[in-house]
């Protein structure tokens, strides 16, 4: 664990402070500036996704025949750019709810290429054994800015107006690009195939490990399941229970510090009890609570039910993420690594669209609770499909 992973840790760290600094901005843009229901909501958390999954579909060969810290570079630079136009669209009151889905579009799909070279780029830049303890630094830090990052980002709107998370967003990635071009050691130059890489390659990669799919699929579901209530929960907290943006920052700030204590935990259990039985109990946990928010009373009770149920579900996912992060990397050949990260990311991206459009007509039809209600009936169904013990796939390493 060198310089170069320092460098690159710190890189993170500027880029998850502002991204979490700067959660749901477009959800409250459009609810409180642009008076958006649930519908254009639920829409404007679909579309971007959707489209920037599309985007992203053919630029995972474009990544893996090259260097990969350059293409991490060129990406945060282009976040920088285009999440500059909202504040600037704001001051002249041109902003709209179509430049808000376009701006989305191109932040996905720049967040797709990036996540696929960074993996590859930690995988090439630390020792195996070193994978889980790198995630698990990843993870701690990404839960203490989501942690910091939403009240600070819901006292700033107070203060200073509904864009300013978004261009703190727009500078820590100019921050993130910085860092990273700091980092020394030379990166070898991808080897050139005859055969043209594909991201369908990934996809068989991870269909064909019965273990690998299992965990794609489950993480498939839960995540586009639990993102498909965020902006329901905007327009539940914001608008039919009157919470202020601090509060709506502190229901999923404060929970955040259970993250910070879940990432460090799981190093600690793996060793003890097992990866597998560790993966396994965390995502059965992190999958029974949704079910909880669709009960949440008005007033000070609501918030702290918002804040206890959060709590459990992100302290969960905080023990889930890094382990499932190393085991996806650790049965990834390193010449297969870009396309399998792309495939995956582009699935989830695409899976969480679709049930974030799903659920939005559904919140319009049946109610808002009662959308987020059968959302957490169905989470309680997805532990089936985590991966099961007793075959041969490869160990992931612990690092001491």
């Amino acid at each position: 664990m060198d310089r170069d992973f320092g460098r690159l840790w710190a890189a993170y760290t500027v880029s998850a402070a502002g991204t979490w600094l700067a959660l749901d901005a477009f959800p409250i843009i459009a609810v409180l500036v642009l008076h958006a229901g649930p519908a254009a909501a639920a829409l404007l958390a679909a579309a971007g996704p959707a489209a920037g999954a599309l985007i992203a579909l053919p630029l995972g060969p474009w990544v893996e025949v090259r260097r990969k810290r350059p293409v991490m570079i060129a990406m945060d630079l282009l976040r920088c750019a285009v999440l500059t136009s909202v504040p600037a669209a704001y001051a002249l009151g041109l902003l709209t709810l179509t430049q808000l889905v376009v701006v989305s579009v191109v932040v996905t799909a720049t967040n797709i290429v990036f996540t696929a070279a960074s993996g590859a780029f930690l995988k090439s830049l630390v020792r195996p054994e070193d994978l889980l303890r790198a995630n698990s630094r990843f993870e701690t830090t990404m839960w203490t800015a989501t942690a910091l990052g939403p009240p600070l980002g819901g006292a700033a709107i107070g203060i200073f107006g509904p864009v300013t998370t978004v261009v703190a967003d727009a500078v820590s990635y100019l921050g993130s690009a910085l860092t990273i071009g700091s980092v020394r050691r030379p990166e070898p130059r991808p080897v050139r195939r005859t055969e043209r890489p594909a991201v369908r390659d990934g996809w068989r990669h991870i269909l064909r490990d019965h273990r690998l799919r299992a965990l794609f699929l489950n993480t498939s579901l839960v995540n586009g399941l639990i993102m498909a209530t965020a902006p329901l929960l905007a327009v539940l907290l914001l608008r039919d229970l009157g919470l202020t943006t601090l509060q709506y920052g502190l229901a999923f700030g404060i929970p955040c510090l259970g993250g910070l204590v879940g990432a460090r935990l799981a190093r600690p259990l793996a060793a003890r009890f097992g990866q597998h039985r560790v993966l396994v109990v965390s995502g059965t946990l992190r999958a029974a609570w949704v079910i909880w928010l669709a009960l949440v009373p008005a007033g000070g009770g609501g918030l702290l039910v918002v804040i206890l149920v959060e709590l459990g579900l992100i302290t969960s996912a905080g023990v889930f993420n890094p382990l499932s992060a190393t085991f996806r990397l650790a049965h990834t050949p390193q010449d297969r690594v870009v396309r399998t990260l792309s495939a995956w990311t582009i699935t989830v991206r695409a899976t969480t669209a679709a049930l974030t459009v799903v659920w939005g007509l559904l919140a319009s039809v049946m109610g808002v609770r009662a959308a987020i209600g059968l959302a957490g009936l169905l989470l309680l169904a997805t532990p089936l499909l985590l991966p099961k013990a007793g075959t041969r796939s490869a160990a992931v390493p612990v690092g001491g």
